[in-house]
């Protein structure tokens, strides 16, 4: 049998960051199984050092080396645990690509998963960041997490309430140093009523030939189709998709917005005393899609995806993201926040908004 874990030093996290800047990991662990958890967390080093759980990295922006411990939950593959005529629980090991998931999901015969079709990164990342697209988020579908609870020196199991999800967050979210998912359980339909009202999707599905009710398959071609047009490909152009999250504004404040932007898309939230607005739409319209300084750049398909043209540093990504913010700020009067992870620098950090306003907007 192959070991349950492999330890090694001073080893590059260029090929585990969505923007592939360099980046060394001081210690780097590689689990394959979870019962080599307990062992792990026995070591002294492991109890007094800082630790980063790290996947794939698709939704992660790293600024410099990392000190500590760097660990990896590798595969733990997938299973059907339950079946029934009205759906199925599959098992997904945290280690396992989520995107494999989704179509082996779809291969069962089980709906739900399809609108989060090529969301790049690990199963074990989806319920961290609640992962969503298209209407549709990871959320609903989760009926457990497994996880190391460091606190209590053991592996647990969370329910759906547990894992307190809202979106792109969850109870794993706000206490990483808590937290190190090794599966999760999701609880599948055979049928399940179709998500298509985004834009774009109806004419895509329509492209397809999908008619008035269309399948899951039909679906998830659909999304791919507009995820491949939409978002430039991060095996090509580092990034890791939508940087920012939509902000949520007073309702007062997005009316206000309006009357001098009438174009801009708002949508209500909860009972109408909220409004969040596209993220996209606020950094397209102050000027910055298509921007590039050196190699750190913002996408010309997509005003949301800040991309690494080469050799940008996470430094140079990160002052980028942070002009953009600032940028949006003096504008509209909306405070961006960032839906990707940032490691090694803190978001906002005092002074950080006057120390970029001499230069906060493209010239």
């Amino acid at each position: 049998m192959a070991p349950a874990y492999h330890l090694a030093e001073r080893v590059s996290l260029a090929g585990r960051n969505g923007f592939r800047v360099a980046s060394r990991a001081e210690l780097f662990i590689d689990v394959r199984r979870a019962e080599a958890l307990p062992e792990l967390f026995a070591m002294p080093y492991l109890q007094r050092a800082p630790l980063l759980v790290l996947g794939e990295g698709s939704n992660t922006l790293i600024v410099g080396d990392v000190p500590g411990v760097v660990m990896a939950i590798g595969g733990m593959g997938r299973e059907v645990l339950a079946r029934d005529d009205d759906g199925a629980l599959l098992r997904a090991g945290a280690g396992e690509r989520w995107d494999d998931v989704v179509a082996w999901s779809l291969g069962l015969g089980y709906a739900g998963l399809e609108n989060l079709v090529l969301i790049p990164g690990l199963a074990g990342a989806a319920p961290i960041q609640n992962i969503g697209a298209y209407g549709t988020e990871v959320g609903e579908f989760i009926q457990t997490v497994e996880a190391w609870d460091r606190q209590a020196g053991a592996l647990v199991r969370l329910d759906r309430a547990d894992c307190a999800f809202g979106y792109r967050d969850s109870v794993f979210k706000r206490d990483p140093a808590r937290w190190l998912v090794t599966a999760i359980e999701l609880r599948l339909p055979r049928r399940h009523p179709p998500r298509i009202g985004y834009p774009g999707l109806p004419e895509e599905l329509a492209l397809l030939g999908a008619g008035d009710a269309p399948r899951p398959a039909q679906i998830a071609e659909a999304v791919s189709r507009l995820r491949t047009r939409k978002l430039p490909n991060p095996s090509m152009v580092p990034n890791v998709g939508s940087f920012f999250r939509n902000p949520v504004v007073a309702s007062a404040h997005a009316l206000d917005l309006q009357r001098d932007e009438p174009s801009m898309p708002a949508w209500t939230v909860d009972d109408g005393a909220l409004r969040k607005l596209s993220a996209a739409w606020l950094i397209e319209r102050a000027g910055w899609k298509g921007f590039r300084e050196g190699d750190a750049g913002v996408s010309a398909q997509h005003a949301l995806v800040l991309v690494n043209h080469g050799q940008a540093s996470g430094a140079e990504m990160f002052a980028l993201a942070q002009r953009v913010a600032l940028s949006v700020h003096e504008r509209f009067g909306v405070w961006l926040e960032p839906e990707a992870r940032i490691v090694g620098a803190r978001w906002d950090a005092p002074g950080a908004r006057a120390a970029f306003a001499s230069a906060a907007a493209p010239a």
